[in-house]
């Protein structure tokens, strides 16, 4: 063998190897805007300000930090008539102000019941809705009256929340259903261009949907309603979805204008602490991880996307939850005051800050080469050139940050000159490509259960 046969051969057996060890260095990490521009449609939850269980003056300034354009508020009808035909409106008053000043728009939630006013309910989750004549009219003249005092800083409504978990609406949902579309119809009457979303649903009860639409149908409701929301926890986030595809073709039968829309779910930062998805071992990184795969989710699908909570949640001995509920992006103490940013803080931070990089979702076209469950999905920013996110969705988030390298094909010319970009960490990897006749290889990607983007180097600013 000559020596320059030699040298080939050591080359074609070595360089592969060399290479594969450049494939996913660390370049360094995004930058992230100062201030973000909150031009998205993304909502985070600041709920249970009506019962103080979290204090909106304590993460408000984090508000902006994050990126996130919309908040989703409940509305307190006992914390703000405690006597009788008397409005203290001045701690709602404060927060939408504030919100509003901030560039935020809120989107608020009529709940819950008033206990002063016999068969009006109770202020808690799972309580009943006002029932009597009484109580009814004097829902009515508070909805109204707030309709009015909003008017101009709020136009996107809700209206209860989880009636799914209280039993005599699954027994008999005609009278919620008629009680909804009659705050709508007061709402409206103070607001024209309000949007409204309704039923907060917990859980996909098909049954119990199909007897409330039809009652709106027989109502004359289905134009009252823009959104009809739904949580649905699951410990693993993709495990909700085949649930929103049967609740999108069951919408489908009654109406084309009524869209689904997230309306609240995020996974706590510890396990075993109350609330749902708590009897599980949880801790930052899973949190984190469990968070972006939900809202990547969403995105790909088109749905308005939420992520609960800004805080977490001290709630009181009365309520369904008893414990501190710590799905909150922010840790806070027993005081309510928030002591610092979670992981999940800053992961939220980064995907929101790339949120219009990726653009719209287009049909998938990409593949992984490595065995298991994998979560793909392609994006586009109206350029013609793609980017992509993957993560593996095998089962429910973990603890470990442990990444390992895959090849993803995609289609040939649709990304130049990819980088990955771990959503967690924020950190930016480098990414080789092999070009095909029939598509691309990006090599080395570094990937694991939670989301990785390949989006186009010149799309990103890291240092």
């Amino acid at each position: 063998m000559s020596k320059k046969q030699f040298l080939i051969l050591f080359m074609l057996a070595y360089l592969p190897v060399s290479c594969a060890r450049q494939q996913g260095r660390l370049l360094g990490s995004i930058v992230v805007p100062d201030p973000m521009p909150m031009d998205n449609d993304i909502t985070v939850g600041c709920e249970t300000l009506d019962r103080d269980y979290a204090d909106y003056d304590s993460y408000k300034e984090w508000l902006p930090v994050l990126g996130i354009r919309k908040i989703r508020l409940q509305a307190g009808w006992a914390k703000t008539e405690r006597v009788r035909g008397e409005y203290d409106f001045e701690w709602l008053d404060a927060i939408i102000d504030d919100a509003v000043s901030r560039g935020l728009e809120p989107w608020l939630q009529t709940s819950y019941g008033n206990p002063i006013y016999p068969g009006g309910g109770t202020p808690f989750l799972k309580g009943g809705w006002p029932e009597s004549e009484e109580a009814l009219r004097a829902w009515h003249r508070w909805v109204a009256a707030m309709a009015s005092r909003y008017k101009g800083k709020v136009r996107e409504w809700e209206i209860w929340n989880e009636p799914d978990l209280n039993m005599s609406f699954r027994r008999d949902p005609e009278p919620f259903v008629d009680f909804t579309l009659e705050t709508a119809r007061t709402i409206r009457s103070v607001d024209p261009d309000a949007r409204i979303a309704a039923f907060a649903w917990a859980g996909w009860r098909p049954a119990l949907f199909g007897a409330c639409m039809s009652r709106i149908s027989e109502q004359d409701g289905l134009g009252l309603i823009d959104w009809i929301t739904y949580h649905f926890y699951e410990y693993r986030p993709e495990d909700m979805y085949p649930k929103v595809v049967q609740m999108q073709d069951s919408l489908s039968r009654w109406s084309s204008s009524i869209s689904l829309r997230q309306g609240e779910t995020g996974a706590p930062s510890k396990g075993y602490c109350g609330g749902a998805l708590d009897e599980w071992p949880w801790d930052e990184v899973s949190q984190a991880k469990w968070d972006l795969r939900r809202m990547l989710s969403d995105k790909a699908r088109g749905i308005p996307t939420t992520v609960f909570s800004i805080s977490d949640m001290n709630y009181g001995a009365s309520d369904a939850i008893v414990k501190k509920n710590v799905k909150g992006l922010l840790e806070t103490d027993s005081e309510k005051q928030v002591i610092r940013p979670k992981e999940a803080f800053f992961a939220v931070r980064n995907l929101v800050a790339l949120w219009n990089v990726l653009g719209e979702s287009v049909p998938r076209s990409a593949d992984v080469d490595t065995p298991g469950s994998w979560s793909v999905y392609a994006f586009g920013a109206g350029d013609g050139r793609m980017s992509f996110a993957l993560w593996e969705d095998s089962s429910v988030p973990s603890g470990s940050a442990e990444m390992f390298p895959v090849t993803l094909k995609v289609p040939r010319g649709s990304i130049h000159r990819p980088v990955a970009v771990d959503l967690r960490t924020g950190k930016v990897y480098a990414v080789s490509r092999s070009v095909s006749a029939d598509g691309s290889l990006l090599l080395g990607v570094p990937a694991y259960d939670s989301p990785v983007l390949i989006v186009p180097k010149k799309k990103l600013h890291y240092k």
